[in-house]
């Protein structure tokens, strides 16, 4: 190597780290020791700290999820993984369109892209609602290929799932598998490659970097607490549905500035007010007692000013009955679900379900987390209130969304997560044969 043999290793990997990934994986064919130095970790973790994601997710998706659900899989540890072979996989993954069908609109886009490209009404709610399921689906994705000005064929496909039939009854069963499989059936009719349908609130969880914990989805119209271990919705645990969401609590800020003749032009003032003003009282008595007001300004309609009502408009995810509403408070339908957790005898994996995952624009609110914890901490005994921990939703609303962007960009994707046309189709052959014989 003439005068390369005289140079420190240290200022040899600063070489390497300059000349980019690319050239830094050719100089590892020139010679043992040159491939043992690209080989280091370290060098290709920085390449990857460069890149789309940031490198918390990249770590996690790789030592969680590269093998696929992570309910089917053995868990490595970053350091028993080659990070130089990882980029290089990660590089060959192809783009895959994410579809995340919320319960209030949906988010789409792409998996290379930092952010959702465009939002549209949910399948749940998209075109006539009188038409038949599939025939609103086909009209639903359709619809967002167009936006997209992408071919079905072209791409993967990540589609998240909101929770529609939450028991686990052998009719809501039924129900989760026809949706399920009727996605599956409309995007292979309009020949898409291969198909990855998850949870909605699983995807939440990846988004926090979590694979098992309580995930807390503030919906559109509900609330949904979801018990979820290794990956898996725990339907035989029981998933909490609470009777209201941000739809709510925008009608109830509504309620309470017209109590005090405040005038406005239309819900999405309130709604923008909500964002902008609300929080969440750690003590409400005591929020009471101080003085609260604070103002914003709505283009083309002046200045508001809320007090108490910066407060109060969320204290109904606590007291429900304050808004007329016949439901429990969100810290009692979370207690519900971990009692669940405790009588199924599931609790004792590491204490996974007193980890609690907010996600949805509401849980966006300031306060909510210390809040939750302050409430959940009263309603159990010490033994097991200990270790107690809600995260704050780092994506709101999108949580779902990025969730799918880890899945989308793992190094193992889309062979360990996606159902392609064939297997779909010997899936459903051999249901049909197995019915028909039976």
């Amino acid at each position: 190597m003439g005068a390369f043999e005289a140079l420190p290793s240290d200022l040899l990997m600063q070489i390497f780290r300059l000349l980019g990934p690319r050239d830094a994986a050719r100089a590892s064919s020139v010679c043992r020791t040159w491939r043992s130095m690209v080989s280091d970790n370290r060098m290709w973790i920085q390449f990857l700290q460069n890149g789309r994601e940031s490198w918390d997710s990249v770590a996690f998706a790789e030592t969680h999820l590269r093998s696929g659900p992570p309910s089917l899989m053995y868990y490595s540890h970053s350091s028993q993984l080659s990070f130089m072979h990882v980029y290089g996989q990660r590089e060959k993954v192809p783009g895959s369109v994410i579809i995340d069908g919320g319960s209030g609109y949906c988010k789409y886009g792409w998996s290379k892209y930092d952010i959702p490209s465009g939002r549209c009404a949910t399948f749940l709610e998209f075109g006539n609602i009188e038409s038949p399921l599939t025939s609103r689906l086909r009209h639903f994705f359709a619809t967002i290929y167009i936006r997209m000005q992408v071919k079905p064929s072209s791409q993967p496909v990540i589609v998240s799932i909101p929770i529609c039939h939450s028991d686990d009854t052998e009719s809501a069963r039924a129900s989760r598998k026809q949706l399920r499989e009727a996605i599956y059936t409309v995007l292979f009719d309009m020949n898409v490659p291969a198909v990855c349908a998850i949870n909605q609130a699983v995807l939440a969880l990846y988004a926090a970097r979590r694979t098992s914990g309580i995930v807390i989805n503030i919906g559109f119209n509900v609330t949904s607490v979801v018990p979820i271990l290794r990956g898996k919705v725990l339907y035989e645990v029981g998933v909490e549905i609470v009777g209201y969401g941000a739809l709510k609590l925008t009608g109830y800020l509504r309620e309470l500035m017209q109590r005090r003749n405040m005038n406005f032009e239309s819900l999405y003032t309130v709604r923008t007010l909500k964002e902008k003003l609300c929080y969440v009282a750690l003590d409400y008595e005591a929020e009471l007692l101080k003085k609260t007001q604070a103002s914003f300004e709505i283009a083309g309609e002046g200045i508001f000013t809320l007090a108490q009502e910066r407060f109060q408009t969320a204290e109904i995810l606590f007291r429900p009955q304050l808004a007329g509403l016949r439901a429990m408070g969100l810290h009692q339908a979370i207690a519900h679900c971990m009692d669940h957790c405790l009588d199924n005898e599931i609790a004792s994996d590491e204490g996974w379900w007193k980890t609690i995952v907010l996600s949805g624009g509401t849980s966006f609110l300031p306060g909510l987390p210390e809040r939750l914890e302050k409430e959940l901490i009263k309603m159990f005994p010490l033994s097991i209130s200990e270790g107690f921990k809600v995260i704050p939703p780092q994506y709101g609303a999108d949580s779902a969304w990025f969730g799918a962007k880890i899945v989308g960009n793992v190094s193992s994707f889309p062979e360990a997560w996606c159902m392609s046309k064939k297997k779909f189709r010997q899936k459903v052959h051999r249901n049909s044969s197995f019915l028909g014989a039976w």
